[in-house]
């Protein structure tokens, strides 16, 4: 597939002094989601997991992983099915529709709906098949082989590396670059792993693709901290990254940044830290 051959090697920039973040938006479909979806897509193939019986592709996503699906499954010639909450924005629906994928929306935020009706729908058609990105291991395999040795190829070596910080959808990004720096601490410089979350309860905040109800894949026991950022708080930190370096990015990108400056402010560090620029903020002018 020519999408797969576009998929990772994207840019580690430096943002200031001190930040440097992942540009994740060059992925074909915008999103760190790409990488995860074509890995466990490629995976499934190989191990015959997912065959030619299966015709439909089905997923519970807030958006993003469910843009990367429409596209994969476009490009594989499958229908697809996304199960999305009714109050993700309306640019990330119309993404997928154009990818050819049928949406069924359950109420605002009710992802514990959304994968419960997936899950319903996969034991009531043998022809359907999900990645089931909230529980599969293979999420955290991806970042751990791909965004996490590409991390570690492209950071500066004369300074020390404070943290990753980065809020967590279903946790497979966070997970898989702890995993990888965890094994290398020698050069890792043993970093901090800082969560992102929105100060909203999960039920009410809008920074899409984060805290989306359940800790899901993140061990919350093994971080080192959270910094909370409120949804006005991200939407505004992303509006001005945009006017400040022409790089449109999405709102859980704003709320990477600015919990990366709240970091730095917090602590006279000399080395610096690393976030993720998820995705593309066409997808959220609307909100903007």
């Amino acid at each position: 597939m020519i999408v797969n051959n576009l998929i990772g090697d994207t840019p580690l920039i430096q943002v200031s002094e001190n930040v440097y973040a992942k540009l994740e938006t060059v992925n074909p479909s915008g999103s760190v989601k790409d990488r995860m979806v074509s890995y466990l897509i490629s995976r499934a193939i190989e191990s015959g997991e997912l065959c030619e019986r299966h015709d439909t592709l089905i997923e519970a996503s807030s958006g993003n992983t469910g843009i990367s699906l429409s596209m994969m499954g476009a490009a594989l010639g499958r229908h697809v099915i996304i199960i999305m909450p009714q109050n993700m924005s309306e640019e990330r629906k119309s993404m997928m529709r154009s990818y050819g994928a049928e949406i069924i929306e359950v109420g605002d935020n009710a992802f514990a709906d959304a994968i419960a009706l997936r899950d319903k729908l996969l034991t009531q058609n043998l022809n359907y098949w999900s990645p089931k990105q909230f529980s599969n291991p293979l999420n955290i395999e991806c970042h751990f082989t791909t965004t996490a040795w590409e991390i570690f190829s492209g950071m500066p070596r004369d300074k020390k590396l404070e943290a990753f910080i980065h809020g967590a959808g279903t946790g497979g990004t966070m997970m898989g670059i702890k995993k990888f720096f965890d094994r290398w601490p020698d050069f890792a410089y043993n970093p901090e792993f800082i969560l992102v979350q929105p100060a909203e309860p999960a039920s009410e905040h809008g920074i899409q693709g984060i805290n989306d109800g359940a800790d899901f894949l993140v061990d919350t026991a093994s971080m080192h901290g959270n910094i909370m950022i409120s949804t006005n708080e991200a939407i505004e930190r992303a509006k001005r990254f945009a006017s400040e370096t022409g790089l449109l990015v999405g709102i859980s990108s704003g709320a990477n940044l600015l919990a990366c400056e709240r970091y730095i402010e917090e602590r006279d560090i000399e080395g610096f830290v690393v976030t993720i620029l998820c995705d593309r903020g066409e997808r959220y002018l609307s909100i903007f």
